[in-house]
Order: C-alpha cells, then structure tokens, then sequence
C-alpha cells in the first residue's frame, strides 16, 4: 500500500491554511515583498507604486482581496464593477514560492462570488500578450479569450490636417451608429476603455457617447462619397511618470493619482518627469483616408488639451493595424489579450 495517498500534501495544507480577506494600507510592505521580483526584466511590477492608491478606500464598487499564509501575504487580486452587469478583475499576483498551488482559484472564487452578488453576469481581464504563464492560468481559471488590441500614438498637433474628402465632426449620434456597424465593433466584442476605470474595458452603449460628447470628446468622420467612416471617443487624460530617455511607448511609466493601474515605473522618481496623456478608448475607421482623417482630429484634441501623447486603442488585425502604421500612427510593440467569463451560473 502506498502510504504517501494516505497523507495530506504540502499543496492542502496549505490550501487549508489560506484566508482570503480585503486588503488594507497596513498589507503594504508584505504585498511588496512578494512583488518586488515580478517583471524585473520589464522594469518591475506596478503595483508597489500605485498601492495605497489602488485600493478601494470605501468605493463599494470596487473591492481588492488578498490572500494570506500564516499572516504573510501571498497573493492579491481586485474587483471592480464597471456596469450594472459588467465586473473587471484586475492586479492578480500570487508570490513565487506558492504558484501553482491553487491559490489564484481561491482568488478567483473570491472575485466572482464579490461580483455576481452585486448582479454581474460577466467578467473580464486583461493580459500582456507576453506574459505566457498568465495567459494559461487564465484559461485553467474558466476564462476564454475574447478580443486582442493593440495601442496606436499620435504626437498631438494644433494644425493636423486630414484628407479633404472626409469631414469630422462631435455628433454623438453619427459616432454611435458608425460604431453599431463597424468591423472595429465586431472583433473588439463591443468592448472599450472604460472611462471609470484605468486599463480596464466593458462594453460601449449609446448612453456612453451621448455623455462623452458632453464631458470629453466624440468624432465622427464622413467621407463625402459613402457617408459615414469612422468613429473613436476620448477615454481619459492622465499624468504618467517617464524616464527622460523613454520613447512614449507602453509599460515603463506609472500614471499618477487614481488613474494608474497597468503602468510601469522603471526608474527612481529622483530621475523622472511628469507627462500629460490623452487616452481614446477605441479608434475604428473604414479604410486609410477615414484613419488619416480621425487621427488628424484625434492630434487637434489632443494638442488643445495640452497632452505631451496619446493612445488610441485599435484592433489588432492586420488590417487596422497596417491601417494605423499607413496612415502615420506609431504603434505598441505588442498587442493585449482580454478574456472573459460568464458568472450567470451558480
């Protein structure tokens, strides 16, 4: 008889050992002992930067667990509401020397219980294309792929011009009906850049443009010929934090104030400066002349609101994305992956 499956392993022990509860300010120097070695090569994880920010801090709309070991933490993780149906799962990070122990389910179970008691019927995350290891333990969670995007940058630019035969305007209304129809909907899934929450998407409603147009920013580009071709609207401005020699690409800067989740410090503060960034939850056009048009008007925004850069989430086909290069964007060096989960069940 083989005794050893008679006696319980490192791996239930450890599983029974576990509480998961909400994390607080004092977790901090025990959340950053077990993150401080993520991403060393990417110039490190975020969220020691950003933590005291990052949670909750009495928003019942959003709530951050951490998992905890004997006292010591393990491993982090926050929900966040961003509709009435609509839950984003955010910051997973379980310390190296308890990876594969089950403790991400536990956190993930945490996650979707806190979401459908608040009426959510899907939840959705998002991952660097890069990062291999959570990409498969995405899909060992019950999560499926969705969409991929990719970023587009404008240098922001008072005097852009677009080809003359395409017009853009600010009607909400011209915006949301290009969107009903466009292929950009159909990949994207009808998701965006949520405005409420940094680095985090839900699906885009008609009720999303009409108050856009009113607090940032809509464009609707017609071409004189076939009518309406494209559409994109302007998420947020934020601060980000950047070495002086960093090229406005994604991943080594950290966004302050609330709106930091997703960027990356790799230097000390002592050695940085502050930039101002526009960020366009979704770019979609028909064709190059409609891309050249709406990023000529996305620059002229941009430039008014005094942004150092931009971002313009696109579609990561190769279409949109040799669309995007031809008609004079720069683009991020990778694209990002966004799964979901349905939560209807029990």
């Amino acid at each position: 008889m083989n005794d050893r499956a008679d006696r319980p392993t490192a791996a239930s022990d450890e599983a029974d050992a576990l509480e998961i509860r909400r994390a607080t300010h004092d977790d901090y120097e025990g959340v950053v002992d077990f993150t401080g070695d993520i991403w060393t090569d990417r110039g490190g994880d975020y969220i020691p930067e950003i933590y005291h920010e990052w949670l909750e801090n009495g928003e019942e709309a959003k709530k951050t667990f951490l998992a905890e070991l004997e006292g010591t933490p393990v491993g982090i993780v926050q929900a966040v509401l961003l509709s009435a149906d609509e839950a984003w799962f955010q910051g997973m990070r379980v310390a190296a020397g308890h990876r594969r122990r089950g403790i991400s389910g536990r956190l993930n179970e945490a996650c979707f219980e806190w979401a459908r008691e608040r009426g959510a019927t899907v939840g959705r995350i998002m991952i660097f294309s890069w990062n291999a290891v959570s990409l498969g333990a995405a899909r060992a969670g019950g999560f499926e792929p969705l969409t991929e995007f990719r970023f587009a940058h404008l240098e922001p630019d008072p005097d852009a011009d677009g080809p003359p035969s395409h017009a853009v305007s600010r009607d909400p209304t011209a915006a949301w009906r290009y969107w009903t129809h466009s292929d950009a909907r159909t990949h994207l899934r009808g998701l965006g850049l949520a405005p409420e929450e940094s680095w985090a998407m839900r699906e885009v409603t008609r009720s999303d443009f009409d108050r856009l147009a009113d607090e940032t920013a809509v464009f609707a580009v017609e071409d004189e010929n076939d009518g309406l071709a494209g559409a994109a609207y302007r998420s947020r401005t934020y601060e980000r934090t950047v070495t002086p020699d960093e090229d406005g690409g994604e991943g080594n800067a950290t966004a302050t104030g609330s709106e930091s989740d997703g960027e990356i410090e790799s230097e000390s503060a002592s050695d940085s400066e502050t930039e101002r960034w526009a960020e366009y939850g979704v770019g979609a056009w028909d064709d190059v002349e409609a891309a050249r048009a709406l990023f000529a008007a996305v620059a002229r925004d941009a430039a008014a609101l005094g942004a150092d850069g931009t971002r313009v989430l696109i579609p990561e086909t190769a279409r949109f994305v040799s669309d995007a290069s031809y008609a004079g964007a720069s683009l991020s060096e990778e694209p990002d992956f966004v799964f979901g989960i349905d939560l209807s069940g029990a």
